[in-house]
This record gives C-alpha cells, structure tokens and sequence, in this order.
C-alpha cells in the first residue's frame, strides 16, 4: 500500500515519523537531567561529575556528527537513520542496566555517537520531498519533535517514577525506540525521479548529475564557515535549556523549602511550558518565511531576516538572576516570570535551530547538505562542551555572568548570518559530477527500489 501512496500524501507520513522518532531522541536525552537527583544518589557523584557525563555524551555527539553527515550523503537517510535509532535506543536500555557510573557514561557515550544520524538524515529527507515554499515548515515540524519530546519527558517521567526504578524508566523508553526504528525503516521511501526534480526545482537529468563540492572544497567556502560559527555561538543557549533547566527550577523549589515530590510535580506542569511555545512559536516562524517565499522573496533571503529579527529578543534571559532572587515578590510570580522568560528564549533558540538546515540546504547542492550540516552541528555540540564545564562550575551560584554571556550570542549569530552565509556555488576544479554512491542519485531510483 506504501509503495502505491501518493507521494504528496506521502511525504507527510514521513515528517510524522521524523517526529516521533525525534520526540524519542529527546525523552532519551532528557532522561538524565530530569532524574538528576536520583542518577547522582545512585552512584554517589556530584555537580562536577554530572558535567563530565554530559560531557561524554557531548563529546562524542560532537565527533560523531560529521561522520553521520558523511554517511547520509553517501547512503541517504533510510539506511543511516535506521542504524541510529535502533543503536540510541540499546544505548538507553544499557543505561538503565548499567552497573556502575563508568558504564553509565560509556553509555551515554554511545547515545550520543548514535543521536546526530537523525538531525544529518531528516534534513536530507525533507530537502528531497519538499520544494522551497513548503521546506521550512516541514524541517520546523520534524524538528518540533525535539520541542515535544523535551516538554512531554518531564510528564512522562514524573509519572513511571512514581511506579519504577529509575533504571526501568531508562529501560522502556529504549524498547520504545527500537519500535520507532522498525517504523522508520517501513515507512521511507525515495522519491521517484519526476517528483525529485519538482522539489529541487532541476531538470531530471540535471538532478542526476548535479555539480557538488568535493569534502575539503567545502572549507574553502564563506557559508561553511558561517554556519560553523552559527552554531558554535549559539547552540549552548540550547544545550544549557535542555541540560539544566530542569535541575534549575527543582533547585529553585529547594530553596522554597519543598520536597522532592513536590519539585518533581512543579517540573511536570511548568518545565514543559517553555518548549510548548518555542515549538509553537518556531513552527509559526517558519512558516512565515515559506509564506515570504511564496510571494516572490528569495528563499535565503526570507530565513535570514527571520532568524535576524528572533535574535534581538535573546538578550531578555539576563533578567533572571534578577528574578530568581527578586525579594518581597511571591515565589509563584517570580517562577512564572523566569518561566516566560525561558519560553522566549526557546523560541529564538528554536527559530534558529529550525531554520539553519534550511539555510544550508538554500546555500549548497543537495549532495553536500548532510556534510555541512554534521560538520556545522558537530562544531555547536564542542561549544556547548565547553560552555557546559563553565556552567557546572557556576551551578550553585547561577552567576549572572553566565546570563549576560548567553544573552549576546545570538545577536552575535546573526552578525555571521548577514555576512558570511552566502550561496555557495562549485566549479569545476573543487567539484564532482558523477557519483553512483551518493544520497541523491540512490534516492533517484524510484519507489520500487525503496520498498525492499
């Protein structure tokens, strides 16, 4: 029935599944802030040890992000996502079975060589099924699954650990993945040669045998370059949201004197609500730049000034280390506060996370995409590496130093946006031509091919 779908139809069963295999990369990923408190009771560690295992999942995301790029522009996005939902997802189920904090963070480790074959192989997959009018929305929608997961984790997880382990909550979610996996693998398909050559907007012979950069011609471009530097600058912003948010507001609830079930039940009703609107608000962002598109704008053009336009928002998470000791005010107005003020910066955060594959899909032939983006991506997670060992220093005191910092990077961003990412157009001595082994030409062949 699959193999007969209108591709039109089609292409939508495939974002749903992008999602909600990116929901479950995010609930895996939450896991750890979330059941902060008991992972660090377990094996007897503190903050600084709690960095260091992010730090491993980090590093290796970091590494691993590049290779995947390089896999799915080889083998396209079927075979490379596969692989790497299945291997996070055992990557789960051994964190739960782990016996000492060593093999915790091998791990971790492993989660987070896996995690980057998802974020290389969506882009690709929805480069190849959506043309510029509808592209944005589509990547926004796919890559909303992280917004849903990271808001649902801390629902869903609040409610099994009221019932199990926290190893068995580690355990579940992995067998839930595996699932996806065998989902993932039905439901993607190549698109047939005619359509291909629509959402490209080529010729058919053209699409066979487009023009791309060779691996290390790529730095010899201002636009890899640029998008390097986006997302070293401003990933962190995203990391610390996702990493310690959470464990933030349990502390703030500490230190009104409420107990653990308590903080775990303000986690579950308001810890969610930041991610809700800044998916809510990327999504509708995104949107109106494929609407800018539609009436004639250039596609590059209408992503950077919307991306332009969110960063002057960031710099408001200064205002909380002002609000979080903001004395003869209510403890539930100032959570409120910090609460919204969060909301707003995942909005830029997720704007721009939305839109920057869109970007690089805009500035480069579709045979260099999945590269670009694992090299760009990898660069933001050794950012946020770093960025996170000044956070776990200041985790006790929140120096406001740190808020300052976060709330100039994406205005910083932007600056690089303007300048440097242009498109980036290869000639014949940093080119290929012909490739039978790449994405592209292996997702030319046609439904048939696919359905096997």
């Amino acid at each position: 029935m699959l193999r007969n779908q209108n591709p039109y139809t089609r292409r939508w069963v495939i974002v749903a599944t992008i999602v909600v295999a990116i929901v479950c990369n995010y609930l895996d990923r939450q896991l750890l802030s979330i059941l902060k408190p008991e992972i660090l009771g377990h094996f007897n560690i503190g903050d600084i040890e709690f960095a260091w295992i992010l730090n491993v999942f980090l590093i290796c995301y970091a590494i691993m992000y590049p290779v995947s790029g390089i896999l799915v522009d080889k083998f396209g996005p079927k075979p490379v996502m596969f692989g790497g939902i299945a291997a996070w997802s055992l990557a789960c189920i051994g964190g739960g079975l782990s016996q000492d904090v060593y093999q915790f963070a091998a791990c971790r480790g492993i989660l987070g060589l896996a995690e980057p074959t998802i974020f290389t192989g969506q882009i690709v997959a929805v480069t190849l099924w959506f043309e510029k009018k509808t592209r944005a929305t589509a990547n926004a929608l796919c890559q909303a699954g992280g917004s849903i997961g990271t808001m649902t984790a801390p629902l869903a997880v609040a409610w099994m650990v009221r019932y199990f382990p926290w190893q068995d909550v580690f355990i579940i979610a992995g067998v839930v993945g595996l699932a996806i996996a065998g989902l993932w693998w039905i439901v993607y398909s190549k698109p047939q040669p005619e359509f291909l050559a629509m959402t490209l907007d080529e010729p058919t012979e053209k699409v066979k045998n487009q023009r791309y950069f060779k691996l290390g011609a790529l730095f010899g471009t201002s636009a890899l370059w640029g998008v390097i530097l986006i997302r070293l600058v401003s990933d962190p912003v995203w990391y610390f949201i996702n990493f310690w948010l959470p464990g933030y507001l349990r502390n703030l609830g500490v230190e009104q004197g409420m107990g653990t079930q308590e903080t775990l039940d303000m986690i579950q009703y308001i810890g969610g609500i930041p991610f809700l609107v800044g998916a809510t608000l990327g999504v509708l962002a995104s949107a109106y730049s494929d609407r800018l598109v539609s009436r004639g704008w250039n596609s590059l053009r209408s992503r950077k000034v919307v991306m332009s336009l969110s960063a002057c928002v960031a710099p408001i998470i200064a205002l909380v280390p002002m609000l979080s000791h903001w004395e003869g005010v209510a403890f539930s107005v100032r959570l409120g506060l910090i609460t919204a003020v969060f909301a707003i910066v995942a909005f830029v955060c997720l704007v721009w996370l939305y839109n920057i594959g869109v970007v690089v899909a805009e500035s480069f032939p579709v045979k260099n995409v999945a590269s670009v983006i694992g090299i760009a991506c990898g660069a933001g997670a050794v950012g946020a590496a770093g960025f996170n060992l000044i956070v776990g220093s200041l985790m006790s005191t929140m120096g406001e130093y740190l808020f300052y910092c976060m709330g100039a990077l994406h205005p910083i961003a932007a600056f690089v946006l303007i300048k440097l990412v242009k498109p980036a157009v290869p000639d014949s001595k940093n080119s290929i031509e012909d490739s039978k082994d790449s994405s592209i030409d292996n997702d030319v062949c046609g439904l048939d091919a696919a359905a096997n």
